[in-house]
C-alpha cells in the first residue's frame, strides 16, 4: 500500500460513480476533500434521489448524469476510472463492460456472486490492461497490516494456526441480513460471501507463504426463523404488543437512533430524508419494519470456516451475528515463537515465548488525517486508505501500488465459494483443482 505520495505535481484522476448509494457516496467523498487528486465527472443510478444528490455534491454536468449504467458505456469513455458500488448481483456485467472500455475499476466487495463471474472480471481486467481494486478494506486497516508485518518478520516464528472472528453485531445483522438488501441469497448472495469475503482474504494474505489445500465449513440460519417468533408478536414492530421486550425491534434500531441524533447509516438506508415521519412511514410499509421472525430471509446467521494449508498450518474463521461489537474482528495468531492477539478495540499484543512476557505492539497509521478527512472513512481509517491507494495507482499508472492483484482477489473469492460448497454438501473440499 502506498502511504507516501509522489513528490511530483499532483495528477488529477477522473472517475464515474456507478451506484450512488451509501458506499458510492462514501468513496466519492474523497474527491470533495482532495479535489486536486480526484474529480467525480459522472454518476449513474436508477434512483433519482441518489444520483441527483451525488450530482449536486460534485457539480456534475446534466449530460453526465445517467439512470442506467449502460448509458454511460454508450456515451463513450470520458474518465480514467469507475467506482462500482451497485448491488452485488450486477457487479459482473458492469465490471466486464467497463474493463472492455478501458476504465480502471474500484469494485465494491464481493467482486461477483458466482465463481464464473469472478473469473470473467479478472480475465477482462487482465486482457484489457486495466487496474482492478476490490474493496477488501481490511487489508488497509492498520492493525491487520501490522499483523502481516509481524508474521513476515518472524516475530511469532512459524505460524501454526490463526483464529479469526467476525462479530457482525446483533442489530446490524437484523438490518442488513434479515430485513435488508442481503437477506435472501436469490436477491444478492450467501452471507459468507457478502460479509466475510475480505476476512477470508485476510487469512489467505497472512498465510501467503503457503497454499490452501483443504476446507470445510459449518453454519446455519439458527435464530431468525418463523418458528422462533415469540407468542403475541406482530408481523410489524410498530404494531407489536411485545416490541419493548424484543432486542431486534425496528423501532429501537431506527426511531430511537434518530432521536439520538443519528441520521446517517443505518437510518439513511430506509428513507431518503430521515425524520420521525419518514422513518415511521418506512417502518409501517417497507421491509425494515418487518418482524425479524416473519421475514423472507434465508442466509446463515452463524458460520465457521476451517482451512488447511500446504505446510500443515490451519486457520479458522467464525462469522457470528449475535455480538455486541459491530463488525469488530478478534484475531489470534499462534506461532512457534510467540502469540499475537488483536482485540475488538484494535489493540494488538505479542506474547514472546523466549522472554515469557507480553508487550503491546504499537500500530501506526501511515498518514495523519485531518478531522475533515476522517469523515471520509468507516472501518476506522481503512476506507480512506483504500481510496488513496487506488487514486495513487491510477495517477501514477502503476498497478503495483494496489494492495491486491486481480489474481489474488480471484483466489480468495474462490476460497469463499468452496467453503460454502463444503457447508452445503457437509464435506471436506480439496482445493487443489481451484
Amino acid at each position: 500500500m502506498s502511504s507516501v505520495r509522489s513528490q511530483n505535481a499532483e495528477t488529477q484522476v477522473t472517475v464515474i460513480v456507478i451506484g450512488a448509494g451509501e458506499r458510492g457516496q462514501l468513496y466519492s467523498q474523497y474527491a470533495l476533500e482532495l479535489p486536486e487528486r480526484l474529480k467525480v465527472v459522472g454518476v449513474a443510478d436508477p434512483k433519482e434521489f441518489s444520483r441527483n444528490h451525488l450530482q449536486k455534491l460534485h457539480n456534475i454536468p446534466e449530460d453526465k448524469v445517467f439512470d442506467d449504467w449502460s448509458k454511460v458505456i454508450s456515451y463513450g469513455k470520458f474518465a480514467d476510472a469507475v467506482i462500482i458500488t451497485t448491488p452485488d448481483k450486477f457487479h459482473r456485467d458492469i465490471a466486464v463492460a467497463f474493463a472492455n472500455e478501458g476504465y480502471h475499476i474500484l469494485l465494491e466487495k464481493p467482486m461477483a456472486t458466482t465463481e464464473q463471474g469472478c473469473r470473467d472480471i479478472t480475465e477482462a481486467c487482465l486482457h484489457n490492461g486495466v487496474m482492478l481494486s476490490v474493496c477488501h478494506v481490511l487489508r488497509h486497516y492498520p492493525p491487520m497490516r501490522k499483523i502481516k508485518e509481524m508474521i513476515d518478520s518472524g516475530a511469532v516464528g512459524e505460524v501454526i494456526n490463526i483464529q479469526h472472528i467476525e462479530q457482525v453485531g446483533y442489530w446490524h445483522f437484523a438490518h442488513s441480513f434479515v430485513r435488508g438488501n442481503w437477506c435472501c441469497e436469490e436477491k444478492s448472495t450467501f452471507s459468507l460471501l457478502a460479509k466475510c469475503c475480505h476476512d477470508v482474504d485476510l487469512l489467505s494474505w497472512w498465510m501467503n507463504k503457503y497454499r490452501c489445500t483443504k476446507g470445510s465449513s459449518f453454519g446455519s440460519l439458527s435464530h431468525f426463523r418463523k418458528e422462533k417468533k415469540p407468542n403475541g408478536a406482530s408481523s410489524r414492530c410498530l404494531d407489536c404488543k411485545i416490541e419493548q421486550d424484543c432486542c431486534y425491534s425496528a423501532k429501537k434500531i431506527y426511531l430511537d437512533m434518530h432521536k439520538r441524533g443519528i441520521s446517517g447509516w443505518p437510518v439513511s438506508v430506509i428513507c431518503d430524508t430521515p425524520s420521525v415521519k419518514s422513518i415511521t412511514d418506512s417502518l409501517q410499509h417497507g421491509p425494515y419494519g418487518r418482524c425479524v421472525y416473519d421475514s423472507d430471509n434465508d442466509v446463515c446467521d452463524n458460520q465457521v470456516v476451517n482451512l488447511s494449508f500446504s505446510g500443515g498450518q490451519t486457520a479458522t474463521l467464525t462469522m457470528i451475528a449475535f455480538t455486541e461489537s459491530l463488525c469488530q474482528r478478534i484475531v489470534r495468531v499462534f506461532g512457534t515463537k510467540g502469540e499475537l492477539n488483536l482485540n475488538a478495540d484494535g489493540q494488538l499484543q505479542l506474547y514472546d515465548f523466549l522472554r515469557q512476557q507480553s508487550v503491546e505492539v504499537k500500530v501506526e497509521t501511515p498518514i495523519v488525517l485531518s478531522e475533515v478527512q476522517k469523515s471520509l472513512s468507516s472501518h476506522a481509517i481503512a476506507d480512506y486508505l483504500l481510496m488513496d491507494n487506488f487514486v495513487e495507482a491510477v495517477a501514477r499508472k502503476d498497478p503495483s501500488i494496489i494492495s491486491t492483484s486481480p489474481e489474488e482477489i480471484l483466489t480468495s473469492h474462490l476460497l469463499v465459494f468452496q467453503a460454502e460448497k463444503a457447508r452445503r454438501e457437509s464435506c471436506v473440499i480439496s482445493l487443489d483443482d481451484h
